[in-house]
């Protein structure tokens, strides 16, 4: 499709997803709980139609109203997060407890992601709206970097939401407004900041940006191993290399941003609070570092999990060979690795390239073997493209996760010693009544 047919098709673009969370079912009233969601998402259409050129027949916006009952619904679903201009989250107490609305914000928010390592910048296509009142307290990590200034609509949205305004008759001007100024800033960021389509994300497999209910603030460690563009070998590319490990840049022809900045944005949408080191600064004795436990450390409790991102050059260093091949000796189950190998860089391939995959066996052969035995195992194997290091490395932290949950859960420090708690009384029951020795234990 070239740039015409693109501009085309993106004509026909809903302006914007409304992303709600299902309001169950009660009582005996048998009416629609999400009535009044319904009734948000046409007076915004209504809005939208007329604030801009779209044709007949174009849909202003999009609503899973009565989906999800039907044939085709994640497909559907996952076309429209996918072609959308506008991502509308509802927010409300029950929208970060939804793993539904979890997946459509995770969608969503990695389209953003990619279009930022292609050069767009900061694309602020997330505009959240109350639907009830939500503390800042109650928001999750992955969500608080989304700019919201909802007392510039007023005191009484902050404290009430849209759907406090819109349930009472006296506030019916207030709740019109609100809905209008949405309507314009919709239109507005759609507009001034155009985001690409993307290809649809197949929802059932699609993570949560959000933590499940009552889980507590999830962490990871993010280490790379990679060398910088003065410690490569003579005849190797520099391109994809910077000052620091931090700056490796494997898929440079797709991406102007380093690897490691987006992957660490792409966990921390994941709703994790992440740290990032480099290989070479890691030291082997810090209890939380990704490179293990030392041998007094053995059985202490580790704080997090951890991911390693290796590039496969940076075994032409001896001395940075060694380390890792001591670090893969003890390496814990809740220690993941991912290998980017760009299929599009000529030096990945033919001789040297079997070389380094061969060194790269001899060097972590228990991460790898573990990570062979999941389901995202194409991590180990090298990861071809942007694209596909984009859809694995969700899959990847969640594997650590369960693996430090799994392990390291039930290793826990140790703690004061507690007494078994003494008997007191008899420790059988008393005799019948006629019983005992004089009577030969009968009645």
């Amino acid at each position: 499709m070239n740039a015409t047919d693109r501009e085309r098709a993106s004509d026909n673009w809903p302006y914007f997803f409304l992303s709600y969370a299902h309001t169950p079912t009660w009582g005996s009233g048998g009416g629609d709980p999400d009535h009044w969601v319904h009734r948000l998402f046409t007076d915004l259409c209504d809005h939208i139609m007329a604030l801009t050129d779209l044709p007949a027949g174009v849909p202003a916006g999009f609503m899973d109203r009565e989906m999800r009952s039907g044939d085709g619904w994640p497909e559907k679903l996952s076309e429209n997060l996918a072609t959308c201009r506008v991502f509308v989250p509802l927010f409300s107490p029950r929208y970060f407890t939804s793993e539904s609305c979890g997946r459509e914000w995770f969608a969503f928010n990695e389209r953003i992601l990619r279009a930022r390592t292609t050069g767009a910048g900061d694309v602020p296509a997330i505009v959240p709206a109350l639907w009830t009142h939500v503390d800042y307290a109650q928001l999750p990590d992955s969500v608080r970097h989304i700019h919201i200034d909802h007392a510039a609509l007023g005191d009484r949205y902050a404290a009430n939401g849209i759907y406090g305004l819109i349930k009472l008759n006296r506030l019916h001007d207030e709740y019109e407004e609100i809905v209008l100024a949405l309507a314009q800033r919709i239109v507005r960021v759609a507009h001034e900041s155009p985001l690409p389509a993307s290809r649809p994300r197949p929802y059932e497999s699609t993570p949560s940006a959000f933590k499940p209910r009552g889980e507590g603030p999830r962490r990871i460690h993010l280490t790379i191993a990679a060398p910088t563009r003065h410690s490569l070998p003579e005849h190797r590319d520099v391109r994809p290399y910077g000052e620091d490990a931090q700056d490796w840049n494997p898929y440079h022809s797709e991406s102007t941003r380093p690897l490691p900045a987006l992957a660490e944005e792409l966990i921390r949408s994941l709703d994790y609070r992440i740290t990032v080191s480099s290989f070479d600064d890691e030291d082997p004795g810090d209890e939380d570092s990704p490179l293990g436990a030392t041998a007094d450390q053995e059985k202490a409790t580790p704080s997090r999990p951890g991911i390693l991102l290796v590039d496969r050059w940076a075994l032409a260093d001896e001395e940075r060979r060694r380390r890792l091949k001591a670090f893969d000796t003890r390496a814990r189950p809740w220690i993941s690795a991912v290998v980017p190998w760009n299929r599009a860089d000529v030096q990945c391939h033919g001789a040297e390239g079997q070389k380094l995959t061969a060194e790269l066996e001899r060097t972590l052969p228990l991460i790898l073997d573990r990570g062979r035995r999941t389901d995202c195992r194409i991590a180990v194997n090298g990861v071809p493209t942007l694209k596909a290091f984009t859809d694995v490395l969700p899959a990847v932290v969640a594997h650590a996760t369960r693996q430090y949950l799994k392990h390291a859960a039930a290793n826990p420090p140790a703690g004061p010693h507690l007494p078994r708690p003494r008997l007191v009384g008899p420790t059988h029951p008393p005799p019948r009544p006629g019983a005992g020795p004089d009577h030969g234990g009968e009645a």
